[in-house]
C-alpha cells in the first residue's frame, strides 16, 4: 500500500492551498480517508476525514468552514481544500486510510491502517 501526499508548500495568510493524496494498493473505495497534520513539538491530529464513499465526512474545530475534505474513487485520490489558511495551519499534514471500514470516519489516528510520508504546509504571516 502507498499514500502519496502532494501539494505542500509556503503560502501567506490568508491564502488557500489543495492537498492531494493518491492511493495504491489498496481497494480504495472500501477505506475511510483521513487528513492529519502534527506540528512540532504537538500530537498528531485529525483535521478531516471522509467516509468510503463521501458521503458522510469529520471535521475538527479547526478546520470547519475552512477546510473542505473530498475524495475521486475512479482516481484512487483524496483531497483537502484548505481556505483562509493560518500561521498555526502549519503542520505537516498526512494522509491515512482506515479500513475495510462502511461507519463513519473516526478522528482516532489508532484506527488508520495506511499512512502517507507527509507534505508540509507552512503559512507565513
Amino acid at each position: 500500500v502507498q499514500l502519496v501526499e502532494s501539494g505542500g508548500g509556503l503560502v501567506q495568510a490568508g491564502n488557500s492551498l489543495k492537498l492531494s493524496c493518491a492511493a495504491s494498493g489498496l481497494t480504495f473505495n472500501y477505506y475511510s480517508m483521513g487528513w492529519f497534520r502534527q506540528a512540532p513539538g504537538k500530537e498528531r491530529e485529525c483535521v478531516a476525514a471522509i467516509s468510503r464513499t463521501g458521503g458522510r465526512t469529520y471535521y475538527a474545530d479547526s478546520a470547519k468552514g475552512r477546510f473542505t475534505i473530498s475524495r475521486d474513487n475512479a482516481k484512487n485520490t483524496v483531497y483537502l481544500q484548505m481556505n483562509s489558511l493560518k500561521p498555526e495551519d502549519t503542520a505537516v499534514y498526512y494522509c491515512a486510510a482506515d479500513g475495510p471500514w462502511i461507519g463513519n470516519p473516526v478522528p482516532d489516528p489508532r484506527e488508520y491502517d495506511y499512512w502517507g510520508q507527509g507534505t508540509q504546509v507552512t503559512v507565513s504571516s
